[in-house]
């Protein structure tokens, strides 16, 4: 879940999970909408693929970046049922060394 939160954790990357909501689109297209260096657009694809955020597909010369809404919603589902009632706290390192 923190691979999750981390990639939700920059702007940058909530506008590209934003627009792949729309569909499948190229890298290329993606980073047409952004004022940023392709290598940074590159790390930001690499930031969502490694929380398992979106899936890369080789299309031709281009890769096709799809939305995995799936794992976003479990992700959100997960934190949100960590503050039920009864719901486990978690130990502060000063419980748990005793």
């Amino acid at each position: 879940m923190s691979s999750v939160f981390k990639a939700l954790s920059d702007p940058t990357r909530r506008r590209v999970l934003q627009l792949l909501r729309q569909g499948p689109m190229s890298a290329g297209e993606i980073s047409d909408r952004f004022d940023v260096s392709k290598p940074t657009m590159s790390a930001h694809f690499a930031v969502l693929k490694e929380a398992d955020l979106v899936h890369a597909e080789k299309a031709g010369k281009s890769v096709l970046y799809h939305l995995k809404l799936s794992v976003l919603e479990e992700a959100l589902l997960g934190f949100v049922q960590s503050f039920e009632p009864g719901a486990e706290t978690p130990r502060s390192a000063e419980e748990t060394t005793r």
